[in-house]
């Protein structure tokens, strides 16, 4: 059975020395283990653009793709993955139990707009411009002013979330008295 998947997969095989055929086979249970780790990784890691989830997603492309050409061992390389994933699991688990870990992992927030004005240290801080911010309102569907609007932030994952500012309450006159509308 150990010659099948040596024959299969060329576990012993090396970058010289991988067939065409063995590197499909890899691919194949390569991509499967994939699927699988970025399941373990949780729905969250698919779908966020955080720092935190990138780092994962690029580190499992690149140390998975030296397993199907054979530049690192088969098996070591795929355990190599799912640590990595188990690693990530459990980083992000204390970030959610720790509001600390949560910052120094995933950052913070950073205000860009307070009462319809502009926090210009932040923004230098942040590396955006009025026009980089400008270009977020406007992707959000929002006009490209600050009219309207309270608060802007840059989220933890890179995108700008927009709070509207809350309408003035207007003041409704009571209708005055008079025979037809007294009550009876």
């Amino acid at each position: 059975m150990d010659d099948f998947w040596n024959t299969l997969l060329g576990l012993d095989a090396t970058s010289d020395s991988i067939t065409a055929g063995q590197m499909c086979a890899r691919a194949v249970v390569v991509f499967l283990a994939s699927l699988g780790l970025l399941r373990l990784a949780g729905k969250r890691t698919l779908g966020s653009s955080s720092a935190f989830n990138m780092v994962l997603k690029i580190m499992l492309g690149a140390v998975l793709s030296r397993a199907i050409v054979a530049a690192s061992p088969f098996g070591a390389t795929l355990l190599a993955s799912a640590v990595l994933v188990l690693l990530h699991r459990l980083l992000a688990y204390a970030a959610y139990h720790s509001e600390l870990i949560g910052r120094l992992i995933k950052g913070s927030p950073v205000l860009l707009v307070q009462d319809g004005q502009y926090c210009h240290d932040n923004m230098r801080r942040a590396s955006i411009t009025e026009n980089d911010l400008l270009e977020g309102l406007r992707h959000s569907g929002h006009s490209a002013s600050l009219a309207g609007i309270d608060r802007v932030y840059l989220e933890r994952n890179g995108h700008i979330s927009v709070i509207k500012s809350k309408p003035k309450p207007t003041a409704t006159k009571r209708p005055e008295p008079s025979i037809e509308n007294r009550p009876r």
